[in-house]
């Protein structure tokens, strides 16, 4: 489902990553770890297609990163979800707002958008906070929308970039098993962390250590 063959990309002050030879399955749950700047991020950015990279390409089903057109990447971004760390929902719109979004700018019927979000928001635990602005959330709740976000588009596979970073230990457990329990679902997941702790609690997950931009093994 996704391959990275050759890739090579810089980014900033993060170390990027070189020489990537590696796939993903579909349904399968990978840890990447590794510590701060080793690329972990890098790495989900390349799957989204928000970077690309300067040599060698990715693939993420038909699509292809070195001939992909800007046309293209809203429909890519339709089968790839993405949780981030710091949750970035908007601040002046309540639960079930956040997750419609992606429908609405999707164009969506309202029906179908109205399904989908209290469907999606029941299964992650949230259904009776649809009304409630982030700032009336816990920590724990905004990752929950945040996923939910991701989620209520159907992706093939989910990223999350350090997605228990803001979080303590006994949410962040719970956090791992909720997304264990959408991988069993069959979507692929693909955490970046370097809590190594989580990565026990979703026996047969897959492992990938990346250290100073390059895979140093994979389990």
């Amino acid at each position: 489902m996704i391959s990275f063959i050759n890739a090579y990309c810089t980014f900033g002050a993060d170390a990027g990553v070189k020489n990537l030879n590696f796939s993903i399955d579909d349904g399968e749950f990978v840890f990447v770890t590794g510590p701060s700047g080793a690329g972990k991020s890098t790495l989900l950015r390349l799957i989204y297609m928000d970077l690309f990279p300067e040599k060698g390409k990715v693939l993420i089903r038909d699509y292809d990163s070195s001939r992909i057109k800007d046309r293209e990447i809203p429909y890519l971004r339709r089968k790839v979800g993405m949780i981030f760390q710091d949750f970035q929902l908007l601040k002046d719109r309540n639960v079930y707002q956040n997750v419609a979004l992606a429908l609405y700018v999707s164009h969506y019927k309202m029906r179908e958008i109205k399904s989908r979000v209290y469907d999606i928001l029941n299964q992650v635990g949230l259904g009776h906070r649809v009304h409630h602005r982030p700032s009336e959330l816990s920590g724990g709740e905004q990752q929950r929308v945040a996923i939910a976000r991701a989620l209520v588009k159907e992706p093939i596979v989910l990223l999350a970039d350090e997605p228990t970073g803001n979080l303590d230990p006994r949410v962040s457990v719970e956090l791992i098993n909720l997304l264990s329990k959408i991988n069993q679902g069959g979507t692929a997941v693909i955490v970046a962390t370097h809590n190594y702790s989580l990565i026990p609690r979703v026996p047969g997950a897959r492992l990938i250590q990346v250290s100073e931009g390059q895979i140093t093994s994979i389990t």
